[in-house]
This record gives C-alpha cells, sequence and structure tokens, in this order.
C-alpha cells in the first residue's frame, strides 16, 4: 500500500480508501465492522463517511454508518486513522435533516460538525468535506449548467469563515470539498488566500473509466491549486465490474435495490464501453474491477481511491488491486475505448 499527501496538509493517506455508503443498510453493523478490520490490517488508514448515510437517504437510517463506525472506531488508535466525513449541502428534499434547511452556515456547519463527532465516537475529524456545493451546480449525472436554476447561497467567505472557527476548536484538521467544479475550487483556494482562512486540500469526485470529466478543467486546477482528487465510484456503480452486461434486473444491487439512483450509468453507449473495458481485462488477464481501480489509481491527481464493497470478497478484490500496474499498451487501449466512447456516464 502506497500513501499520498494530501495538498500542504501534514494527512497521509492509504491510496485506496474505505467508502462506507452501504453501512446501515446494505450492510450491517457486524458486516462493517468486518470491513474496517480486514480494510485495517491491508494497510488502509482512509476512511470516508458522510452524515447522510446510508443511501439511499433516508430520514430512518440517517446517521447510522457513522454511528457503526463510532462503536469501532473507539476501539482503535485513533491517531492511526485518518477519518473523513461530510456535511450536506441545500437542494435536496432531506426534511429530516436539520429541518431541511441545510445551508452550508455557520449554524449548520457548527451542529453537523457536533453531530458527526457524536456519532463518530471522536474527538476531532480529519477531513471534514462540503457533500456538494452549497450554491446550484449541476451534479450526479446532470451536465447542463442552467442559470434559471440558481438559488441564493451562502457566500464562500462566509462558509470558510464558519469553518476556520471550528478548525481553530479543534474539531477538524482540514477541509475538502466534493462534487465540485473547477470554478468552485479555484474560488475556494483564491477567497482563502485572499482572506487568510483555511484552504481546501482535497475534492471528492466521480471518476472512473465512464467519467474521466476531470481529466479537462478540473485536472488543471488540481495542478495549479495542489487541491488532489478523492476519487469515488472507480467501479461506476458496479458497471465497469462487467456483472450488469447480461442483466441489469440483478437481486441486491444498488440499481435493483434503489431505482433511479444510478441513472447517470443508464445512458447511451455506457453498456457499449463496459463491454469494451471487460475485454481489455479479459485480454490482459485482469479481473474488470482490478482494470478499473489500477486505471483510476494510476492517476497523478489521484490522491486516494475510494472503493466501497457489500461482501468481503469484494473488498478483496477491489483492494488487491494495488498489486496491479498497468502499462503503455493498456492505457493505450484504454485511451482507444474512450475516444470511441467518450465519458457516457458523466
Amino acid at each position: 500500500m502506497k500513501y499520498n499527501q494530501l495538498g500542504a496538509s501534514d494527512l497521509k493517506v492509504s491510496e485506496i480508501c474505505l467508502g462506507t455508503m452501504t453501512y446501515g443498510h446494505q450492510n450491517t453493523i457486524e458486516e462493517a465492522h468486518q470491513q474496517l478490520d480486514y480494510a485495517v490490517s491491508q494497510g488502509i488508514n482512509f476512511l470516508d463517511a458522510a452524515e447522510m448515510y446510508p443511501v439511499p437517504p433516508r430520514g430512518e437510517t440517517q446517521g447510522k454508518t457513522e454511528a457503526y463506525i463510532g462503536e469501532w472506531l473507539k476501539k482503535q488508535q485513533r491517531d492511526k486513522l485518518i477519518v473523513a466525513t461530510k456535511i450536506a449541502g441545500p437542494g435536496r428534499p432531506f426534511s429530516w435533516l436539520r429541518g431541511g434547511n441545510n445551508k452550508v452556515d455557520r449554524e449548520n456547519i457548527n451542529q453537523a460538525v457536533d453531530d458527526s463527532l457524536q456519532r463518530l465516537q471522536t474527538d476531532y475529524i480529519d477531513l471534514y468535506q462540503i457533500h456538494w456545493p452549497d450554491r446550484y451546480v449541476p451534479t450526479f449525472g446532470q451536465t447542463i449548467y442552467n442559470p434559471e436554476l440558481e438559488r441564493e447561497t451562502v457566500s464562500i467567505a462566509e462558509q470558510l469563515k464558519a469553518f476556520a472557527d471550528v478548525i481553530k476548536a479543534g474539531k477538524i484538521r482540514y477541509l475538502g470539498l466534493s462534487n465540485e467544479t473547477p470554478w468552485g475550487v479555484s474560488e475556494f483556494v483564491r477567497i482563502a488566500n485572499d482572506l487568510g482562512l483555511p484552504k481546501v486540500v482535497t475534492t471528492q469526485n466521480a471518476y472512473n473509466l465512464l467519467n474521466r470529466n476531470f481529466d479537462s478543467g478540473l485536472a488543471e486546477v488540481s495542478r495549479y491549486t495542489d487541491v488532489g482528487l478523492l476519487a469515488y465510484s472507480p467501479l461506476g456503480f458496479g458497471f465497469l465490474t462487467g456483472k450488469y452486461i447480461e442483466n441489469q434486473q440483478l437481486e441486491n444491487t444498488r440499481i435493483s435495490l434503489f431505482p433511479g439512483f444510478g441513472q447517470r450509468y443508464l445512458k447511451p453507449n455506457v453498456q457499449e464501453a463496459v463491454v469494451a473495458y471487460v475485454e481489455i481485462a479479459k485480454k490482459y488477464n485482469l479481473t474488470p474491477a482490478q482494470l478499473a481501480i489500477a486505471f483510476v489509481k494510476s492517476r497523478w491527481f489521484v490522491k486516494s481511491t475510494i472503493i466501497g464493497a457489500t461482501t468481503l470478497a469484494q473488498l478483496q478484490e477491489n483492494i488487491n488491486s494495488v498489486n496491479v500496474v498497468l502499462d503503455k499498451e493498456i492505457f493505450a487501449e484504454i485511451d482507444a475505448i474512450h475516444t470511441r466512447y467518450p465519458n457516457p456516464a458523466p
């Protein structure tokens, strides 16, 4: 397992991060703890959660993921682990979360941080992320910016000032973004520099063989701001394992359990691209999952690749991708497929 520095922070994280959004819905607390134990035994020191998890987000399960982690975390050597979580933003119909008023303002930040600390049973959070921007942006499969959808928003300066006080209080160590745009990352960095406020050190965005949008504008921003990518969904909602090639109605999968949750992966050319990537994996004696994860972690801007699994066998296969190094011939074939089917699931 390799470890990467997150920007100008002193956080050094494993190149594989354990995602936990299934804990509390698809995974029991016993299964969650088994996964956590195994991940740590394999050198993973980085865990990612969110206050709204598990998914799909519901009032009756909200917070269970962090609570499951907290029951495990209280028995661990805390300073050996990097724990990340997120605050939910506005624009979602979450009436069950702080009354549905989820602006990323001082009041919500303070309450969300305190609630996460309590559920996680820890005194501090290493990396605290804004799950999606407070302002309107197209996210989660939307690709077209529509000015008519703009909403009243908390200024970036106000957000950073509130987070600065939480950092000063010792409740969080560093700040990150998620589902952000090139403009958003740039503005957070610029305003922090101008006002002497905490600089964001990461952005957590979707990135995989079916969605390489980060390669352009965000990659340039990452290069010049030193804000690295925490890549989520490296397996494209499971599609890049190849398991949906013959049948998209498999039982006990996210697509079957949560209709509509993965609409970006039901777009044209997704299946054709998946078939082509699976063929590359077979040609080089790799599993499709190993190919997909190895590709993501090979990218120069990726600081950690977030994997999630519902079974221990899946987790083992995903973690074993650290031993896979792709050569230039494989990259050439991947790029040829990408040219034929560019970003079918953005």
